[in-house]
């Protein structure tokens, strides 16, 4: 079996290598048995090119598929289904900001159950500030550094992928620890803690401008289910737009979905623990 060098590395280069070996040797050891395989990119196929394309050269579009994919979409699908169980209405009637919060960190606006616009791209590397990935940054700081520090294009992504985001401010990539040394009043923790909540916070406020109406806000992933101040500083001075936590329910403890705005809110701000593994196998049945 062949796979293309741009499928093995470009869109999921600390993912693909790994799973397409697995896939390799399973249908030596067993040809018969199929296979299916469920891509985190699917949920995100619905968004329109006015989110999905990026505002380059057509070209590139057309002959090398630059675009947005989105990931961790089995995730953002899992609790929307979570939600509207949960809230006792259609899928297709609600919609939703949901934040994958944990080492790798993305957020999707879905609107009638469908994913209309995500924030990682065309890899995983856009978007959110995460554990040792940069998210967002200008477009010419990679030409810059280049310049600067005579990197080259490998050492160029090795830095921003593995030893940036939570790592590059503050030494460490494992929100517990972060909030460990910033209690302890390390001033680059806290601001690695700062700069987190703030770019979750941005993209909250650009996906309740691009559904124009939310009826719930999705926490989940590890940091998302275990970290109520990061919760609260993401929702924290948002009652402008409609949302307002409760502090004392936002720190109670679930075993299941936690609901944790104040009563009379009409935006829903719910903790949904995930399942991406359930989610892989439901769509494996429907397929095989």
């Amino acid at each position: 079996m062949s796979w293309p060098p741009s499928v093995k590395w470009f869109r999921w280069p600390l993912h693909n290598p790994a799973n397409l070996e697995g896939i390799e040797v399973a249908k030596k050891l067993f040809p018969d048995v199929p296979q299916v395989a469920i891509f985190d990119t699917a949920f995100h196929q619905s968004m329109p090119p006015v989110a999905f394309r990026y505002a380059l050269p057509k070209s590139l579009y057309h002959k090398h598929k630059v675009r947005r994919y989105g990931f961790h979409g089995t995730s953002h699908r899992y609790v929307a289904h979570q939600a509207a169980h949960y809230l006792h209405v259609e899928l297709s009637s609600l919609n939703l900001i949901t934040l994958h919060l944990g080492n790798g960190c993305s957020a999707t606006a879905i609107a009638g159950g469908k994913s209309v616009d995500t924030s990682m791209g065309v890899t995983p590397l856009e978007g959110l500030v995460m554990g040792t990935r940069c998210g967002d940054v200008h477009p010419a700081l990679h030409f810059y550094l280049q310049r600067e520090t005579g990197l080259s294009n490998a050492e160029l992504e090795t830095l921003l992928n593995k030893q940036s985001g939570l790592k590059g401010v503050c030494g460490v990539s494992d929100m517990r620890e972060v909030q460990q040394r910033a209690e302890s009043g390390d001033e680059t923790a806290q601001l690695a803690e700062a700069m987190f909540a703030y770019r979750v916070k941005k993209y909250v406020g650009a996906y309740m401008a691009v559904l124009g109406k939310v009826d719930a806000i999705i926490f989940t992933g590890g940091i998302g289910e275990h970290s109520p101040r990061i919760r609260e500083l993401v929702c924290a001075n948002l009652e402008g737009l409609g949302i307002f936590p409760d502090t004392q329910r936002n720190h109670s403890r679930a075993s299941g979905i936690l609901e944790f705005q104040q009563p009379d809110a009409a935006i829903k701000l719910l903790v949904i623990p995930t399942d991406e593994e359930l989610e892989i196998a439901r769509s494996t049945a429907l397929l095989v």
